[in-house]
């Protein structure tokens, strides 16, 4: 009876296994659900099955109770091959989308870590625990990222810059930009440039814009000169013949000017007459 009382399972009217925590979920299939979060199985009618290469030659050969080696090594390698190119269009696939996350994440938290504070002095880093900044990559930031420094400029600035794209010449340190060097218009104080940055190694240094409408008139040019360019039997032509073309266009227009000025002063002295 004593070894009977000793092994006896506890009754209704015993204390909790676990005192210290009274509050304790009474449902644990809650916890469980907490911990392991259902997953979201796709529709099957979503999913499109692939093709087998080869699948009509397989459904002749499905009943056939022994194959010989060349059939079982053509279609290994057949569905070898298949496999690869499956994985190679994946891996290709992946590699493009990690490029573009990796370009959002380097232009969202970009920020230079030898960028050295001017104002302190010392040569302290900026990301350096002494001036009192928080090492990273740029994640204290207002409202998660910087604006540019340009005066009513709320568009987000470039990494590793404080300005954005747009008013990036206005950087004085900055070495890889430089102003679209095309004339929109001609004033008393000298031509109106473009000014919109483009890459320094850019030639010729024209924006996108300004690069299309540059060929259009080169083209035109060449039209008039006689070369076509969707001949391919003619050579392309040299550049003294493009130059020569430009300074005669030049040099008509200043004629028509010329003529057209005459023919208001010799208008307006019959009005005096």
């Amino acid at each position: 009876m004593v070894s009977a009382n000793k092994h006896h399972l506890p009754s209704s009217s015993s204390k909790p296994l676990n005192p210290k925590n009274p509050n304790s979920n009474p449902n644990p299939s809650s916890d469980a659900e907490m911990k392991n979060p259902t997953v979201t199985v796709p529709d099957s009618a979503s999913i499109v099955p692939l093709s087998v290469d080869g699948s009509d030659q397989d459904a002749v050969l499905r009943q056939s109770e022994f194959l010989t080696r060349e059939e079982v090594l053509r279609r290994r390698s057949r569905r070898l091959k298949q496999l690869a190119g499956y994985y190679r269009a994946q891996y290709w696939a992946l590699m493009d989308e990690v490029r573009i996350k990796y370009r959002e994440y380097y232009w969202e938290y970009g920020k230079s870590p030898c960028e050295e504070e001017k104002s302190g002095g010392g040569g302290m880093a900026e990301g350096s625990e002494e001036n009192g900044h928080r090492l990273g990559l740029g994640f204290g930031e207002k409202d998660g990222y910087k604006r540019c420094g340009f005066a009513g400029c709320k568009t987000k600035a470039m990494a590793l810059t404080s300005f954005c794209h747009q008013h990036i010449l206005s950087d004085p340190e900055q070495k890889l930009y430089k102003a679209c060097t095309y004339v929109v218009k001609s004033a008393q104080s000298g031509p109106v440039i473009c000014g919109k940055p483009v890459i320094r190694a850019a030639v010729p240094a024209l924006c996108t814009v300004h690069f299309q409408k540059a060929q259009r008139h080169v083209s035109q040019a060449l039209k008039k000169a006689g070369f076509s360019g969707s001949s391919s039997n003619k050579p392309a032509p040299k550049f003294h013949v493009i130059i020569a073309e430009y300074v005669r266009q030049i040099q008509a227009k200043r004629k028509e000017a010329q003529k057209t000025a005459v023919e208001n002063v010799v208008v307006k002295e019959e009005h005096i007459s």
